[in-house]
C-alpha cells in the first residue's frame, strides 16, 4: 500500500507546481497588461512595423521618377516616351536640356533620357543615333535594375517602330552620375555614417537621462538653480558635440582615406546640417526616455523606432518606391529630410540654395519634438520631486 501512495504524492506535488507556475504566469500577464508602453510596443511590432517595412523597403524598381529631354519631337520619340509606364516608372516629365543639371543635383529624378535632334531621321537612315540615359546612381537599388529596364523598353520600342529585322537601330548610352562605376561602397559608406548619427543621437541622450534617474542624481539636479529646458539642452549639446566630432572623423579617415570614397560636397555644410538634425533626434531620444521606466525598456522601444527610421528614410530604398501614404507619414521623421539633404550635399555637391527646404523642415520637426519632450520631462521631474 505504501508503494502505491508514493506516485500519488508525486503526482499531487507535480500538479501543485504546475498550478503555481500557471498562477505566476497569470500574474506576469497582469503586470504586462498594466504596462501600456510595452503593450503598445507589442502591438506596434506585430502590426505597423511589419507592414511598413514590407511595403516600404523595396529593392525592386517601382515608381522611379523619369524626365525626358525630347529635342526631336517626332513620332518615334513620342512612342519611346509613351512606352515608359507604371508600375516600374512614373509618367515621364518633359524638361529642357538646360534643366538637366539642376534636376539631377536636386534629386528630382532618378533617370533623365536625352533624345537628340533628328533622332527619328537618323534612325530611319540607318545611322544608329545615340540616346543617352543619365542615372542618379545614389539610388543604388534602382539605378542598375532601372537602367536595364529602360534599355530593354526603349530598344524593343525602337525595333518595333522601325521594323528592323536584325541588329540594334539605335545606340543607348548610359551615364551614371555621382557614382560612375556603380560601386556599392560609395553608397553604403556614407549611408552608414548617416544611420549611425541617428542611432547614437537617440541612444546617448535617452540613456543619459535614464542613467540620471537610476543613479538617483536627478534629485541633485532638482535642488540646483537650473530649469528642465537647461538640463535638456545640456544633454543635447554635450552628446551632440561628441557625435559631430566622430562623424567628421569618420568622413575624413574612414570614408575618404581608408575606403577612397570621394565626397563631392561641402563637409562643413553637412556637419552644420547634422547639428540641426541632432537637435531633432536627441529630443526624440529624451522623449522616449521619459516614456520608459528602465534602461531595458528604453532599449526595447528604441530598437523598432530606429529600424523604421533607417529603413524608411530613403537610406536603404528610395522614398519614391514606397506607397504614397507611407511617404506622407515619413515626412514627420527627421531622418527622411536628413538623408535627402545629406545625399544632395555629399553625393551631388548641392549648396544651401537647394537644401534649405529640408533644413527648414528639420527646424520645425525639432521644435515640435523638443516641445513635447520638454513637457514630459517637466512632468517626470515633478513626479520625482
Amino acid at each position: 500500500m505504501a508503494t502505491r501512495s508514493k506516485p500519488k504524492r508525486s503526482m499531487t506535488g507535480a500538479g501543485s507546481r504546475l498550478a503555481r507556475i500557471f498562477r505566476l504566469g497569470v500574474k506576469e500577464l497582469y503586470s504586462l497588461k498594466a504596462d501600456p508602453v510595452l503593450m503598445l510596443l507589442i502591438v506596434y511590432s506585430f502590426t505597423f512595423a511589419i507592414y511598413a517595412v514590407a511595403t516600404g523597403a523595396k529593392m525592386e524598381v517601382e515608381n522611379a521618377s523619369v524626365a525626358i529631354v525630347d529635342e526631336d519631337r517626332s513620332p518615334l520619340s513620342g512612342r519611346l516616351v509613351d512606352a515608359i509606364l507604371p508600375p516600374y516608372f512614373r509618367a515621364p516629365q518633359q524638361i529642357s536640356a538646360g534643366e538637366i543639371d539642376e534636376a539631377m543635383d536636386s534629386g528630382r529624378f532618378v533617370f533623365v533620357i536625352e533624345i537628340p535632334p533628328k533622332f527619328e531621321q537618323d534612325a530611319i537612315a540607318g545611322r544608329k543615333p545615340s540616346l543617352q540615359i543619365d542615372i542618379d546612381a545614389t539610388a543604388m537599388s534602382q539605378a542598375g535594375n532601372g537602367a536595364s529596364y529602360l534599355q530593354s523598353i526603349l530598344m524593343q520600342e525602337a525595333v518595333a517602330a522601325l521594323g528592323t529585322s536584325g541588329g540594334q537601330p539605335i545606340n543607348l548610352v548610359v551615364r551614371a552620375r555621382f557614382n560612375p562605376n556603380l560601386q556599392s561602397a560609395w553608397f553604403t559608406a556614407l549611408m552608414q555614417v548617416i544611420n549611425n548619427i541617428t542611432m547614437l543621437s537617440v541612444i546617448l541622450t535617452g540613456a543619459a537621462l535614464i542613467r540620471e534617474r537610476e543613479h538617483g542624481t536627478i534629485e541633485h539636479l532638482l535642488v540646483m538653480p537650473v530649469t528642465p529646458a537647461e538640463i535638456m539642452l545640456a544633454k543635447i549639446w554635450a552628446n551632440g558635440a561628441v557625435i559631430i566630432l566622430a562623424a567628421a572623423f569618420a568622413l575624413w579617415a574612414v570614408v575618404e582615406r581608408l575606403l577612397g570614397v570621394p565626397v563631392q560636397g561641402s563637409i562643413p555644410l553637412f556637419l552644420g546640417s547634422a547639428t540641426l538634425y541632432l537637435f531633432s533626434v536627441t529630443s526624440l531620444g529624451i522623449l522616449i526616455a521619459t516614456a520608459s521606466t528602465s534602461m531595458a525598456q528604453f532599449g526595447l522601444i528604441v530598437m523598432p523606432v530606429l529600424i523604421v527610421m533607417n529603413l524608411l528614410s530613403g537610406s536603404t530604398t528610395p522614398l519614391e518606391s514606397m506607397p504614397s501614404w507611407l511617404q506622407t507619414v515619413m515626412q514627420v521623421s527627421p531622418s527622411t529630410h536628413f538623408v535627402a539633404l545629406s545625399q544632395a550635399i555629399l553625393y551631388r555637391g548641392a549648396g544651401l540654395d537647394i537644401i534649405w527646404p529640408r533644413l527648414a523642415a528639420l527646424v520645425l520637426i525639432g521644435a515640435a519634438y523638443f516641445g513635447i519632450a520638454l513637457a514630459r520631462f517637466r512632468k517626470a521631474l515633478l513626479a520625482a520631486g
